[in-house]
């Protein structure tokens, strides 16, 4: 089988592009993609702060979030949580909450969610705060070929590393998160409301492409009507337009601060998927120049001398970084520094843009162009693959998926 060096929907290159895919089709159900977090540290078991260990069904952390909130009657931005997590699948994390006693809430059961467990902690939990995720996934309808495939894949991801892209999760579910945050990058408000309300054939539901179609004809009474209850922030942006329509950047302030974020930092990360995509032949080299990543710790150092640390790399203890731009990100030097500011060139736009006011400074920081991979399994059995795996955390398990299916 002869599979295209690029994935089609992102251009995103193939590390193991010699090896032909798979095929098959993931997520058909829940169970077929279980995500675990692996804490950087258990809860003491006494505090102010609840610790809940939360299972959700199809829905994203911040969705879970708000459920949780709602039923405690308390502020959404006082719940803490580790990590963000899409709605495909079933995720197990943690979450916290201050001044909520634990035996009062573990159990609870909610639409799409459950509180597992529940114990006290001394400290609010924080973006950032756990070492990974485990994941078990099922691929169905594989080819018959992958006996032979996947262990090559998993031993050359092994070896080099997996590509650390983000991919398409990171933009959306109309694809496009990455485009509303450029236009905020640009300050081009009426651009990021365009983005916001999305594209009709971006959508399944008739009633919100007709909700899609009546804002794009200037029809912002017809397109309230249209938009489904679920798409709060384009309903609530509809209603400041209605009373001002051309009052872009008040209508867009209607969006909730999380999800701003959640849109520069999609950018961010389509910007960071272009240098990954520009060094994926070489992804396990280190250049003069580069800020190189130590995954014992997250820290990074100038490379002046490639060739010194050209062992420590073949070893996965230090990869080459690339940019999450930002206003005080630490830039590299030499050829990698070309290849990040042509990036950035080709956006029109500098550091300083990144430098935003309403609490949407983006400072930026360096992350590794590619991540270990830790604890590959994997049974097949017919047309059925079940993998195994952990990931440190902010990468993303179709990273992994994608180099061994070649179907996205």
């Amino acid at each position: 089988m002869t599979m295209t060096r690029e994935s089609a929907a992102f251009g995103r290159p193939y590390l193991t592009a010699d090896l032909p895919g798979i095929g098959g089709t993931i997520k058909e159900s829940c169970d077929d993609f279980l995500v675990e977090e692996i804490p950087s540290y258990l809860p003491c078991g006494s505090g102010d702060h609840a610790y809940l260990v939360v299972e959700k069904r199809g829905i994203t952390t911040l969705e879970a979030i708000h459920r949780i909130a709602r039923h405690l009657n308390v502020a959404e931005r006082t719940i803490g949580y580790a990590g963000m997590k899409d709605a495909a699948g079933v995720t197990r994390q943690t979450l916290s909450i201050e001044h909520i006693k634990p035996e009062a809430v573990a159990g609870v059961e909610l639409d799409g969610l459950k509180i597992v467990s529940a114990c006290r902690h001394t400290n609010k939990l924080k973006l950032g705060h756990l070492k990974g995720n485990r994941f078990r996934i099922v691929i169905r309808g594989i080819a018959t070929h992958a006996h032979e495939v996947v262990p090559a894949a998993l031993k050359i991801l092994e070896q080099r590393g997996v590509p650390n892209y983000f991919g398409y999760q990171r933009y959306g579910s109309q694809g496009n998160s990455h485009l509303i945050g450029a236009a905020m990058i640009r300050r081009d408000w009426q651009g990021a409301t365009d983005r916001l309300m999305g594209e009709p054939e971006a959508v399944r539901d008739e009633q919100w492409q007709a909700g899609i179609e009546a804002y794009q004809q200037g029809d912002l009474a017809r397109a309230l009507e249209q938009f489904p209850r679920h798409c709060r922030s384009e309903r609530e942006v509809l209603q400041r337009l209605i009373s001002r329509p051309d009052g872009f950047e008040r209508a867009f302030a209607a969006i909730h601060p999380r999800l701003k974020k959640l849109y520069l930092s999609a950018f961010q990360s389509w910007l960071f998927d272009r240098v990954v995509k520009h060094r994926i032949e070489d992804i396990d080299a280190i250049l003069p120049g580069d800020l190189a990543w130590k995954h014992v710790n997250g820290a990074c150092f100038l490379v002046e001398d490639a060739d010194l640390e050209a062992e420590r790399a073949v070893n996965l203890e230090i990869s080459a970084s690339g940019p999450m731009f930002g206003c005080k990100m630490k830039q590299p030097a030499g050829k990698p520094l070309e290849i990040e500011q042509q990036i950035l060139d080709n956006e029109h736009i500098g550091p300083a843009d990144f430098d935003m006011e309403g609490g949407l400074r983006m400072e930026g920081e360096r992350r590794p162009l590619r991540i270990p991979l830790e604890k590959p399994s994997f049974r097949i059995e017919a047309d059925r693959l079940e993998l195994e795996f952990c990931l440190v955390k902010g990468s993303y398990a179709t990273s992994l998926i994608r180099e061994i299916t070649k179907t996205f």
